[in-house]
């Protein structure tokens, strides 16, 4: 029986596998970081010819997809780098990975072979050019399946029910719409295959080398599972596509071992073979464990390519906005979320224009900006915008007698020219951050 006992002088290796890059971090017994690599895709691997790690389809409105060769090249070139860095890798004890979440891989039939059978002289992406049934995977971005949201909600009788059964109203870019999309356009190819993997539970199944279980927590966010009994729900799959129980497997807890890691690793890069693979979850749950949330009403902040405010309940009321997760550390308790969709891409865009692509530039003009930007006020919407659900464009005001104390007596005036500040869009931000506030403490 293998030996799970961790020698005082491990290290443990963490993935994130987001939109725009893949770092991996080592950490000591002590949490000290050992080293860290980052691999932007953009740069790093500009034969994909994506921008900001995707491709934004100009043929079908709201299709946004990115290459998951890509994906299995990043963990290639991550891989090297630690290496050539002299890290000892037989001393990592544990792996484990946060994933964008709602992203899908589709296996093709046959796949698990490739898996099972890696050759260690070869790196990982030689070995997968066949393995996918779909070359571009969907990812959280897309909002091309408004009719398989509509579609999914009906199956259930209505929004606000779908959100009650699997913690929010059907999204666009949640992976059971993306499924169901692919099977009525394509279903040849969703014939052809035999497991739908998270991007989360997709890098774990790479490290075993065999399919590693969606866990609970991101599996919510695919408007497919029973958020109170922690299992898929047979209507709603019943609603998407046929047999899709089989493609999708089992469910296992976000804390849960996968596995061991998979003889290729042990032999290419030295990891020890009794190294645990712990599940992989999707990086906002994640986000909510490091920051170590336990106490109902605490809030998290997460400014990244999406804006992300989230908290932990004990007692969720999924509503029309926001999502209620089963909380990933906790197996009684759930995380609530609200979820922006243009976050850094869009202040970078407003960085670039106004602040000459220099951060400092643009701290500065906030700095000399007056409290409430003299009531000047844009709303940036560079993607389709998910809370509150708006077509992309941008949208400038003026509210007029504004003090900050009441708004009695304020006027709006609608602009149509930019007003030229890195202001506006950061005052927008923070009081939608305000409002919402209130959507998450009635979700919970």
């Amino acid at each position: 029986m293998a030996d799970y006992s961790l020698p005082q002088d491990s290290y443990f290796l963490g993935f994130d596998s987001s939109t725009q890059s893949l770092k991996a971090t080592v950490l000591d017994s002590n949490l000290n970081i050992v080293t860290t690599e980052l691999i932007q895709y953009d740069t790093a691997l500009p034969h994909y010819n994506t921008k900001d790690g995707v491709y934004r389809d100009p043929s079908v409105d709201g299709r946004i997809v990115s290459p998951t060769l890509m994906w299995i090249e990043a963990l290639d070139l991550v891989l090297d780098k630690l290496s050539k860095s002299n890290l000892n890798f037989e001393k990592i004890a544990a792996v484990s990975g946060s994933g964008q979440q709602h992203g899908s891989v589709y296996w093709k039939n046959g796949s698990s072979s490739i898996l099972s059978s890696l050759d260690p002289k070869k790196p990982l992406v030689h070995q997968f050019n066949d393995a996918f049934s779909v070359k571009e995977s969907p990812v959280w971005m897309d909002s091309s399946t408004t009719a398989q949201c509509k579609e999914l909600e009906n199956a259930v009788g209505g929004a606000l029910e779908l959100s009650k059964l699997t913690g929010s109203r059907a999204y666009e870019r949640f992976t059971g719409p993306q499924i169901k999309k692919i099977f009525e356009t394509h279903p040849e190819v969703y014939n052809n295959t035999e497991r739908i993997s998270l991007v989360s539970s997709f890098m774990a199944s790479l490290l075993i080398g065999g399919y590693a279980s969606i866990d609970e927590t991101d599996g919510a966010g695919m408007n497919l599972m029973d958020i109170k009994k922690r299992a898929w729900s047979e209507i709603v799959l019943e609603a998407t596509a046929p047999g899709l129980a089989e493609k999708l497997g089992k469910l296992a807890p976000a804390h849960a071992v996968a596995g061991l890691i998979a003889p290729y690793f042990a032999e290419r890069y030295k990891f020890n073979k009794n190294c645990l693979v712990i599940q992989w979850s999707g990086d906002n749950p994640n986000s909510l464990a490091g920051l170590t949330l336990s106490t109902p009403g605490d809030l998290g902040l997460s400014l990244g390519t999406s804006d992300t405010v989230f908290g932990i309940t004990d007692d969720p009321h999924p509503g029309l906005e926001g999502h209620v997760f089963p909380n990933p550390v906790d197996i009684k308790g759930y995380m609530v979320m609200l979820c922006y969709k243009n976050g850094s891409l869009t202040r970078e865009d407003i960085r670039n224009r106004h602040a000459r692509g220099c951060w400092e530039d643009f701290s500065g003009n906030l700095t000399h900006t007056p409290v409430l930007n003299d009531g000047k006020m844009g709303f940036y919407y560079k993607e389709h915008e998910i809370l509150p659900p708006l077509p992309v464009g941008y949208h400038w005001y003026v509210l007029e007698n504004l003090t900050g104390d009441t708004l009695e007596g304020v006027t709006v005036r609608e602009e149509q020219q930019e007003f030229g500040r890195s202001a506006e869009v950061c005052t927008r931000k923070w009081l939608w951050f305000r409002y919402v506030d209130g959507i998450l403490h009635n979700s919970s």
